[in-house]
């Protein structure tokens, strides 16, 4: 057995089925101890390594395991970062595999030679390791994979190419060898007793208590139902957290900050208590003002409580155990007015919903692309959305309910993620459909390539149905608006425009479904031949970048200057800016004024 072989056996016996892969040089032992082990696991060949992290970090959030990505030497290496920068910001668990040259050819500026150590030294902070001889190999793997379950981070595995090939000798029972052991058992840390009495007392003092959770709350559904209920409290969700509870609670607000609701944003305006579980959302402008409310962390990460608000406790323990142990502690709510007001202002955010998305666009309103979305969604469905101005859509108009799953590239906020986290999600869950929402330069970036790897697999999946959908406006639209709204700047061309491509005919060069919807009337009709089709589907819809993803705090100066940018920088649109901009935005502003 070489030493590539028991790296292959060792992640079997780890339960690791699938590696997120592109080859070459750097790890031709691995690829041929591949081609000896009969796919387990399996190899997955991404188009990129960008794209391999990327689908690892989809397979690691949506099926709760550790994600395992591995790339050749040098630029290999190079490419995975920013996917694995990604699942170290959003603390998600993926292991990095990656060559190096030949150890007789270190500190000689060889071919492809980069310091990987240091390079990795950031991204795998928590666990980086260069295996030098075969005697290491099962300790540092080990860790590599214990380390990123547990502290919810990357970890990285170094192998030069040549160590690879050595035969396999396992660590002896003698000095200066470290023998291993597999796997990690469950754990489920808890705060101290007078701590959580100590909660329980500043939450029971509360008369308007506002409740807001991530996806550290995402396995704590049903406990924090149960505190909210009891409290009379709502619930506002982080961007990650949005499958954390569903939507159709009465008392859910929808998502906070930039992109979230007018209820979450006017909840936490008025507050007096705040309860957050499992977020590190980072817009403290969004919270309560300081001095306002009284306020209690749960997380289970030491690390990250006590960063984003003047906390009055900060307790660290995992959340559905943590709440579950506060719960007997907790008094029932003797005033139901404040949650009446919350359930009130949640019903008329999804009324404004509903008329923001018939507001006539040229061609199409993106918002209704999304909201016609909405009630069509299959109940175990899995969305995805990248970064851009399809994430405010994704925000603000899918409700989810129980059983359906969603992320998106949360704190590093990349471009590209949308079609590899679906298809590394769809690796986790072949049985469940998948849509991915991404705008056109998202699917000029990354998305187009990827769909060879979907069409590569996707007659292995028991469910085929991989939807895209595109909203192709030909333009870079969240950057064009935030340079509107913080600079007062009109669109700059060379650098927002992009061009048409008809995304719709590539994927039938690549053997899958595709429409191109360029009316209103067929945005539904599209979306139901997606979700019917027998294989991964492209949905190019024409849509208009002049409808702006305006935040819910947003005052009527701040309007007016954005529309003044727009006015000023293309007179071709001003007569749909003029005649839709109010109609767009004023549900928005403050007792409906404007």
């Amino acid at each position: 057995m070489k030493v590539a072989d028991h790296v292959l056996q060792r992640l079997r016996e780890w339960d690791v089925e699938h590696v997120f892969a592109y080859p070459g040089d750097g790890i031709n032992g691995l690829l041929a101890a591949w081609g000896r082990a009969k796919e387990a696991p399996r190899f997955i060949q991404a188009r990129h390594e960008e794209m391999a992290a990327f689908e690892a970090v989809g397979y690691a959030k949506f099926s709760g395991r550790t994600g395992v990505c591995a790339a050749t030497s040098g630029p290999g290496a190079i490419h995975l970062l920013n996917g694995l920068y990604d699942a170290k910001l959003d603390h998600v668990p993926v292991v990095a595999i990656v060559g190096q040259t030949d150890r007789s050819a270190m500190g000689g500026s060889y071919q492809q030679e980069v310091d990987l150590l240091s390079l990795y030294k950031d991204v795998a902070s928590e666990f980086c390791q260069m295996v030098t001889v075969p005697e290491q190999l099962p300790n540092v793997l080990d860790r590599a994979l214990r380390i990123a379950a547990t502290r919810r981070t990357v970890t990285a595995v170094i192998i030069p190419a040549d160590v690879q090939d050595l035969d396999y000798e396992p660590p002896a029972h003698v000095f200066k060898q470290v023998p291993s052991s597999l796997g990690v058992g469950h754990y489920a840390p808890v705060p101290a007793d007078e701590e959580l009495h100590r909660a329980a007392r500043i939450l029971n003092a509360g008369e308007r208590p506002a409740i807001l959770i991530g996806q550290g709350a995402r396995q704590a559904s049903a406990e924090v139902r149960q505190v909210a209920e009891l409290l009379g409290a709502g619930v506002a969700k982080a961007l990650l957290g949005k499958d954390a509870l569903p939507d159709t609670l009465p008392y859910v607000t929808g998502s906070i900050g930039l992109l979230g609701t007018r209820p979450s944003y006017e909840m936490m305006r008025d507050c007096d208590t705040l309860l957050v579980v499992g977020s590190s959302f980072p817009y403290t402008q969004f919270l309560p003002e300081f001095g306002q409310a009284r306020a209690v962390q749960i997380d289970i990460e030491p690390t990250m409580v006590g960063l984003r608000y003047p906390f009055e406790l900060n307790l660290v323990g995992d959340a559905a155990e943590t709440l579950r142990r506060l719960l007997p502690l907790l008094e029932p709510s003797r005033d139901g007015s404040w949650r009446d007001g919350i359930e009130a202002g949640t019903e008329r955010w999804w009324e404004v919903m509903e008329r923001r998305a018939g507001v006539a666009a040229d061609p199409i309103n993106p918002e209704y692309v999304v909201h016609e979305l909405d009630g069509l969604l299959p109940e175990n469905a899995i969305v995805t959305a990248d970064s851009g101005s399809a994430a405010n859509w994704y925000a603000r108009h899918l409700r989810m309910r129980d059983g359906m799953r969603g992320s998106l590239s949360g704190t590093l906020a990349t471009m590209g993620p949308g079609v590899p986290y679906l298809i590394g999600a769809k690796f986790a869950h072949p049985d469940r459909p998948g849509i991915a929402l991404v705008g056109d330069g998202a699917m000029q970036m990354n998305g187009m390539a990827e769909l060879i790897t979907a069409a590569k697999y996707y007659p292995q999946w028991s469910d085929p149905r991989l939807v895209v959908a595109v909203l192709n406006n030909q333009d870079l639209n969240q950057v064009t608006w935030e340079m509107r709204a913080m600079q007062g700047a009109p669109q700059f061309e060379d650098s927002q425009f992009i061009p048409d491509v008809r995304y719709a005919d590539a994927a039938a060069l690549f053997g899958l479904g595709g429409v191109r919807v360029e009316r209103p009337e067929d945005v539904g009709p599209a979306w139901r031949q997606a979700l019917a089709a027998d294989r991964p589907f492209v949905i190019d819809f024409r849509t208009d970048p002049a409808v702006p993803p305006i935040p819910p705090h947003a005052t009527w100066e701040q309007i007016k200057d954005s529309a003044s940018a727009v006015l000023h920088g293309d007179s071709d649109r001003a007569s749909v800016v003029r005649q839709g901009l109010k109609a767009k935005i004023q549900d928005f502003l403050p007792g409906g004024a404007g």
